[in-house]
């Protein structure tokens, strides 16, 4: 007769096993932004635990051939119950740390727009740690809602390609092209998205070329409050828009 013990009991915890090719890195990266070094090992090979929060990230060997730069390492996914708290916090840690946000080459912690439902964190080992929101839509579309037209949808696409798939070309690209095919017929506010979109991803992008192309375009556009509004909350950082928005009407 089996015991109470002997059962499969619904209280099971996992902890992912990362790739773990910079140890020391690692160690620096994740102190600074605040979790506790639970175990530290180096040799005779690298294991290492980390804790923040109520979740664990532990690091084993990497394979000898494995390039971080790549960003084919591996990862997890942390479910939250409000995912901006925690960007927010890393924010924080890494400006005190480091004293920016992080957010080009290995470590970096991607953009996180008002509103969204995740963000990830690449490690130096090239590990993507996605922080996704509980409630987060199950129906999400990956080539832009059906139930939308034109640069409408070209938006939501873009949105898609930033926030989900972590592609700035892709999304750069779809919004490019979407404001040459599609632009003309386009509400304002949606024109202003897209142009608000292009500064904020040709910053990201090292692009900045054309960005007084896009400001001068944005700025000549004529936008209510609240559309100035809808416009400041599709990007990440509206302070990026300040130069190039046009005024109030």
């Amino acid at each position: 007769m089996s015991t109470h013990a002997d059962r499969v009991q619904p209280n099971e915890t996992t902890v992912p096993l990362l790739h773990c090719a910079a140890p020391e890195e690692t160690l620096a990266f994740w102190r600074a932004l605040g979790f506790e070094v639970a175990y530290e090992q180096l040799k005779p090979y690298v294991y290492l635990a980390f804790t923040w929060s109520g979740f664990q990230l532990h690091y084993g060997p990497a394979p000898k051939d494995l390039d971080p730069a790549k960003e084919t390492s591996g990862g997890c996914l942390v479910m939250v119950d409000a995912v901006a708290a925690y960007h927010a916090a890393f924010t924080e840690a890494m400006r005190r740390s480091y004293g920016k946000v992080l957010v080009k080459g290995l470590p970096r912690m991607t953009r996180y727009r008002a509103g969204a439902s995740r963000f990830s964190i690449v490690d130096p080992s090239g590990n993507t740690i996605i922080f996704i929101q509980r409630d987060e839509p199950k129906d999400l579309e990956y080539g832009g809602s059906t139930e939308l037209a034109g640069l409408a949808r070209v938006l939501d696409n873009a949105r898609i390609l930033r926030e989900f798939k972590m592609d700035d070309r892709a999304a750069y690209r779809a919004l490019d092209s979407g404001m040459r095919r599609r632009a003309e017929d386009a509400p304002v506010v949606e024109q202003a998205m897209a142009l608000a979109a292009l500064i904020e991803l040709s910053i990201a992008l090292d692009k900045t070329d054309r960005v007084p192309e896009w400001g001068a375009r944005l700025q000549a556009l004529s936008l209510t409050s609240e559309q100035r509004t809808r416009v400041e909350q599709y990007v990440a950082d509206p302070a990026l828009l300040t130069p190039w928005m046009p005024p109030e009407r």
